[in-house]
C-alpha cells in the first residue's frame, strides 16, 4: 500500500482539558482538510495496551471476566492490562499474564500491534501469545476483581465470533491466533 506522509490537518491551537495517571484529553482548534475551521479532540493513553492469549499444549487459553466500569458491564476479555512506554513491552506482559492468571510462559511471541480507536485516541496496543506455561498463583491488583476461566481455544475464538467477547484488543487478537493456529 502507498504510505501517504503528509498530513491534511494544520493545528491553529491546542487546549489541555483533563489529566489522571491513565490518560489526559487535549481540544484542539483545527482547520480540516477542506480548510474549514473546527475542533478535534484527543485522548492520549499513557501506557501501552497489552494483552496476552495463553495456549496450553491442548489447546486450552485462559480468559478474564470483569466488571468494566466506563461500559457498565461485564466484560469477558484475554489478559490484559497497561504497561509503561519505554519499559520493555515483554516484560510488561510477562508481568499482566502472571498477575491476572497466575501463569508463567516459557515461549512468548508478538503478534499483533493494534491502534484500539484511532479516531479519538492515540493508543497503541500489542497482543502476545504465550506458551510453555506452568501455573503460579495470581496477583491481583486492588482495582480488579477478576474471574478467571480455562477454556478450549475454539470456544474462546467462538465468543468472540458470537459477539459474547467485545474487546478490541481480545477480539484482534483472538482473531489472529485463530489464523495462526489455522481454527
Amino acid at each position: 500500500m502507498e504510505e501517504h506522509l503528509n498530513n491534511p490537518w494544520k493545528v491553529l491551537g491546542k487546549k489541555h482539558v483533563y489529566d489522571n495517571p491513565w490518560v489526559t484529553v487535549e481540544e484542539f482548534n483545527v482547520l480540516n482538510p477542506s480548510g474549514g475551521k473546527g475542533i478535534y479532540g484527543r485522548v492520549h493513553f499513557k501506557n501501552l495496551a497489552l494483552g496476552i492469549i495463553p495456549v496450553d499444549d491442548e489447546l486450552n487459553t485462559w480468559l478474564v471476566g470483569q466488571y468494566r466500569f466506563p461500559l457498565d458491564e461485564y466484560s469477558w476479555e484475554i489478559p490484559m492490562g497497561g504497561g509503561l512506554v519505554g519499559v520493555d513491552k515483554l516484560v510488561s506482559a510477562q508481568r499482566e499474564l502472571k498477575e491476572e492468571t497466575g501463569l508463567i510462559a516459557a515461549k512468548w511471541t508478538k503478534i499483533l500491534r493494534i491502534h484500539t480507536s484511532n479516531s479519538v485516541t492515540d493508543e497503541e496496543g500489542f497482543v502476545f501469545l504465550a506458551e510453555g506455561l506452568t501455573q503460579s498463583t495470581t496477583e491481583f491488583e486492588e482495582t480488579e476483581q477478576l474471574e478467571v476461566r480455562k477454556l478450549p481455544l475454539t470456544q474462546a475464538i467462538n465468543m468472540a465470533v458470537n459477539g459474547e467477547i467485545t474487546d478490541s484488543l481480545s477480539l484482534a487478537g483472538l482473531f489472529k491466533v485463530a489464523r495462526l493456529f489455522k481454527i
